[in-house]
């Protein structure tokens, strides 16, 4: 476990090094966050209470979702294109046979790039996006750490579908396709576009039975105090849920290709 504790630092440490990129990356998270904002206003105005939320969750929420946004990689910029393009070029072989486990060594990576940014690209946009409307928080700690705790699983589900994703490129050779998909699939079935609350019917039961809500919708609320007591036990057990099926789906995967690579390099 030691390594990959070294493999998170790292991560952390390799994404603090863009500091241009963060400045940039938290200016557009928050000129975003208040289009959104501003937009969710005039929603409101016509339909208040509009999928259970009020103006303050609302907008709570949109600053949220900015906060989340590269947390959870809803769109991309994770570790799935330096992992395709090892596929792609024959250099995860050489993965392959280091003595770590493959999907650890990646997943530890992730987190590591998950935390920074929640740290560099979380907390300023939420926090100018408070000083600016009047948002809805938490007033005990244990709300706060139940979000975060939430927030990591949502990291784990994200990283594990992205992992599957990537690993593709064993058999379609480039999974830029296929990554493109996921990404508009997250953007969509997260909440990020709309609070998946407020999608009718069928639709609304699938979005939020899908892994991608784990990324926003679940943690939002939480941290809204919509999910307390055993709707807070369901909403983990749904997350942890998606996240050991994914990644039992991507250790499966992961041997699999392993077995191509032994049969193909022998």
């Amino acid at each position: 476990m030691r390594l990959y504790a070294v493999v998170a630092a790292g991560g952390f440490r390799r994404h603090a090094t863009y500091r241009v990129a963060t400045a940039a990356g938290v200016f557009t998270n928050t000129v975003f966050g208040f289009i959104v904002a501003y937009t969710y206003i005039a929603l409101w105005d016509e339909r208040p209470q509009l999928g259970g939320y009020d103006l303050s969750q609302a907008l709570t929420y949109v600053w949220l979702g900015q906060a989340l946004l590269m947390t959870c990689a809803m769109l991309g910029g994770g570790f799935e294109d330096e992992l395709i393009e090892r596929i792609r070029t024959g250099d995860i072989a050489i993965d392959l046979y280091r003595p770590a486990d493959l999907q650890m060594w990646w997943l530890a990576g992730d987190l590591g790039r998950a935390a920074f940014h929640l740290l560099a690209r979380g907390i300023v946009p939420m926090v100018l996006g408070g000083l600016a409307f009047e948002l809805v928080l938490p007033a005990s700690p244990l709300i706060w750490l139940a979000f975060l705790f939430s927030v990591a699983l949502g990291v784990v589900v994200s990283f594990a579908v992205r992992f599957l994703v990537a690993l593709s490129a064993f058999w379609l050779m480039d999974g830029a396709g296929v990554m493109q998909i996921c990404w508009l699939a997250a953007l969509f079935f997260s909440g990020m576009m709309l609070p998946l609350n407020l999608f009718p019917g069928v639709l609304g039961e699938v979005a939020r039975a899908l892994p991608w809500s784990s990324l926003l919708q679940v943690p939002a609320d939480i941290f809204l105090g919509r999910s307390s007591g055993w709707g807070l036990v369901e909403a983990y057990a749904f997350q942890a849920g998606w996240a050991l099926a994914l990644l039992a789906a991507g250790r499966m995967l992961q041997s699999a290709a392993t077995r191509r690579v032994v049969v193909q390099g022998g």
